[in-house]
């Protein structure tokens, strides 16, 4: 596959962020989908923009080669220091996501994992670090607009650990997970939708 890939970002997460002109050529070839964006209550307020702008304004391209042997299983990279998720699809297809990361580097896995579970209505349980730091969370949340976990969730090859979607997009561009990748949940289900168990994760 060529280096040259097709470079498309979310038309959802750029256009509200108003970031098409940070990246240039490369922005205005994503902007490509029209349809009605499903979440609209999940948009960033006007403080909350530029912020966002200035976390991505200095984003470059990615080429797959440089961090996988193939994308037959699709990939994903996730930059902790640029706070993204990049994702390539063995069709041509990248997209780069705006995250959420580890609050400190004790929080934050890096190396090579995998998909292993899609969890299309998540369920969340504190850890017991968790608790150890914050004993008034609560011991359980059920799937909806209330979980941690957002609307979509993958879990990775390390014990909890997981991309997932947030109930609270302040946390995006923002080191404020418990070692969790957030998204938008917009975002999330286009990842989930396109992301199968085995797909090849590294975070770096």
């Amino acid at each position: 596959m060529s280096r040259a890939m097709t470079f498309s970002l979310s038309r959802r997460a750029f256009s509200r962020l108003a970031l098409g002109a940070a990246l240039g050529g490369a922005a205005s070839r994503a902007i490509a989908s029209t349809e009605e964006d499903p979440l609209d209550t999940f948009v960033p307020d006007s403080q909350d923009l530029p912020r966002l702008k200035r976390r991505i304004s200095g984003l470059q391209m990615r080429h797959w080669q440089d961090y996988f042997d193939s994308v037959s299983r699709d990939a994903i990279l996730c930059d902790t220091n640029d706070r993204v998720l990049h994702y390539w699809g063995a069709d041509g297809f990248y997209r780069v996501y705006p995250t959420s990361v580890p609050l400190t580097d004790q929080l934050t896995r890096r190396g090579r994992t995998e998909i292993t579970l899609k969890r299309p209505a998540p369920e969340w349980r504190p850890t017991e670090n968790m608790l150890d730091r914050n004993p008034d969370l609560p011991r359980y949340v059920g799937p909806g607009p209330d979980n941690p976990l957002g609307i979509r969730a993958l879990n990775l090859g390390w014990p909890a650990y997981r991309i997932h979607g947030t109930n609270d997009i302040r946390k995006i561009g923002r080191q404020s997970s418990n070692g969790c990748i957030g998204l938008f949940n917009e975002h999330i289900l286009e990842v989930y939708d396109r992301a199968q168990v085995g797909t090849p994760v590294l975070l770096i």
